[in-house]
């Protein structure tokens, strides 16, 4: 992750392997910080300037997903003790010591109730609680503390590989200009094959207000998909990227420990909030193979075979105008009936009759009177 002001961190190693039988295995690598002791440190180690020391602004939440913090709230040097409740807090808020029970802990309470009410400032009377002192305020933050990492810089490294046809290639640009990477953005349509993406325009892509997000936390989805023609070498097969908005509102919490010169163990509590960046990669290639399509055009001939089949059916039997397609498709002969007139000495039988139904179609003799004269003096 690196800003344009200077402060950086930068993510390596997205790596996405497909074997055959499809699965895929992802990494990616970076360096995180430490949590600070108070708010003045926090500030310059949150954005990654001050002491030579990694930036606490990219956190990793699993495999493929990190954490860009935008905002956050500090409650420094806890110490376990007794301590009035927060009055934001559900059942907190007390006017006698009947109205906190002993032992009672809440959903959302910092501690367990000692069954005592007490002041917490001028305007509110609260139960008191065995923990963390001081609780945590719960008041909302009003505007976003990193704004400007807005202009922060994404750069996505992922390599994809296909055992079956032994391919790989990277989404970064085999490139010998070593200023390509810091100068180059990527846009949809100016700057496709850049990997490195701006933060503001990726969270615009996604539908989301930067703004909106840094003030209480989102979650961006990053889709990095590979359809990969591997007849032309690969040299179609490049990443096709999309963005979508997951959540609004995104937070968690995150503490320090250290010891006091008195021995008392003491934390600074941190609830950051900031947006989740979520990266997935699928892929598929494909490959002309003479195998394969052999089967494919002979099951293709052989669906051709049955459609014919089910297509007589449907026309012949179910059809409104079943009778005509029969009469297309069939052609109907008329047997003359049986004359009782005795010909060549066979009775019953017509020989002109015979002749004809073993002559072709449309070579019956001739009908004219000519015709009519051979055929009487050859009987």
């Amino acid at each position: 992750l690196t800003h344009s002001g200077g402060a950086s961190l930068v993510v390596w190693g997205l790596r996405l392997r497909l074997p055959e039988a499809g699965t895929q295995v992802s990494s990616l690598v970076g360096e995180l910080g430490p949590a600070c002791r108070d708010y003045a440190s926090c500030w310059p180690l949150l954005v990654g300037c001050g002491e030579q020391r990694p930036s606490l602004t990219l956190l990793f939440q699993g495999e493929n997903v990190f954490f860009l913090v935008t905002n956050f709230l500090v409650t420094p040097g806890q110490v376990q003790g007794r301590c009035p409740e927060h009055p934001s807090i559900p059942l907190a808020n007390c006017w006698a010591d009947q109205d906190c029970p002993e032992g009672e802990t809440g959903t959302h309470s910092h501690g367990i109730k000692t069954g005592q009410c007490v002041v917490f400032n001028a305007t509110h009377r609260t139960c008191e609680i065995r923990g963390w002192c001081p609780v945590e305020s719960g008041a909302a933050p009003v505007k976003p503390l990193l704004l400007q990492a807005e202009n922060f810089t994404l750069f996505i490294k992922n390599t994809v590989t296909f055992s079956k046809f032994n391919f790989s290639k990277s989404n970064a640009l085999d490139t010998q200009d070593p200023t390509y990477f810091k100068l180059c953005r990527y846009d949809p349509r100016s700057s496709p094959a850049c990997p490195v993406f701006r933060i503001g325009d990726l969270v615009a892509a996604a539908g989301g207000v930067f703004e909106d997000l840094a003030l209480l936390g989102g979650a961006v989805g990053v889709h990095v998909r590979w359809d990969c023609d591997l007849d032309s070498r690969g040299a179609d097969c490049q990443p096709q990227y999309s963005f979508q908005l997951q959540e609004r509102s995104y937070n968690f919490r995150t503490a320090t420990h250290w010891w006091e010169s008195s021995g008392v163990e003491a934390r600074s509590l941190l609830k950051l909030y900031g947006i989740r960046f979520d990266i997935l990669v699928t892929g598929r290639a494909g490959k002309f193979g003479l195998i394969p399509t052999l089967i494919s055009l002979g099951t293709g001939a052989a669906w051709l075979g049955v459609i014919t089949f089910l297509c007589d059916l449907l026309l012949l039997y179910v059809d409104g105008e079943a009778h005509f397609y029969w009469r297309t498709k069939y052609e109907e002969v008329h047997v003359c009936p049986p004359s009782t007139a005795t010909h060549s000495g066979r009775p019953g039988q017509d020989p002109t009759h015979r002749r004809w139904s073993q002559l072709p179609r449309g070579s019956q003799p001739s009908r004219s009177p000519a015709g009519r004269r051979r055929r009487r003096a050859r009987s």
